[in-house]
């Protein structure tokens, strides 16, 4: 970033080695801006690996990020539903974008952006497909567990007796949506409110989310890089070198 604004963004999937990923994701941003990471003011990491990145000065949380990466976006937001690959999160913000209560899933891949992943190979459809697939479905199956491995199981047992693959992902998305329903009550809904991470980038999801708060949802242009743009920010304030600048 710099004087408010994105220069640059670079997303890969961040496999296994956290410190390579780091790595990698930093040339890409900085070729893409035209920078060298000797002329950057100051780096803050944030996210589960952000001990393993090396060229970053500080470190900041992922909810502190988040919010703050979602208050730049949408300043009108108060709470915040992050779907992540590992956990899904409710956060509830201020008007700055300050932390003021959250809720996070137990160690369940259920209630995460794994499971649709874990469904998504099991039907053989790319992740970018799930969503408009999802919409056509008019007869979601239902999943009498809420364990991502039993559901996989179940998924099986489905298409063997002949479910459409659509209607399989529209019981997917029923499921995750009443998971985030429920991290939702334990922390209440506050007006506006916007969703994140790469279950975001799901349409059938954020309509299963949608009709389940009986809201329109706020999605950022893209959903993945909000923690970052968080921790951007924190930079920007942190660094005495190069004011402005992160």
């Amino acid at each position: 970033m710099a004087d408010g604004s994105i220069l640059s963004h670079h997303l890969i999937p961040s496999g296994g080695n956290y410190k390579r990923a780091a790595e990698k994701v930093i040339e890409g941003a900085l070729q893409k801006a035209g920078l060298s990471l000797e002329g950057l003011g100051l780096v803050v990491a944030t996210g589960y690996g952000a001990a393993n990145v090396a060229f970053a000065a500080q470190q900041a949380t992922e909810l502190a990020c988040q919010g703050r990466g979602i208050n730049h976006l949408f300043p009108q937001a108060r709470t915040i539903i992050d779907v992540g690959g590992q956990a899904s999160k409710i956060i509830k913000v201020d008007a700055r974008g300050r932390v003021t209560d959250f809720a996070i899933s137990e160690k369940c891949a259920a209630g995460s952006g794994r499971f649709l992943q874990v469904i998504a190979r099991v039907l053989g459809v790319n992740l970018e497909d799930i969503g408009p697939l999802s919409l056509k479905s008019s007869d979601g199956v239902k999943f009498s567990t809420s364990c991502a491995v039993f559901a996989e199981s179940e998924a099986i047992s489905r298409i063997t007796e002949g479910a459409r693959k659509e209607d399989i992902l529209a019981g997917v998305h029923h499921a995750i949506a009443a998971k985030i329903l429920n991290l939702v009550q334990r922390v209440g809904l506050e007006r506006e409110c916007a969703i994140t991470g790469g279950g975001a980038k799901d349409v059938g999801l954020v309509k299963r989310v949608e009709e389940r708060l009986g809201m329109q949802l706020l999605v950022p242009q893209e959903p993945q890089i909000t923690a970052a743009l968080g921790a951007a920010l924190v930079a920007r304030e942190r660094s005495s070198e190069q004011p402005g600048e992160a």
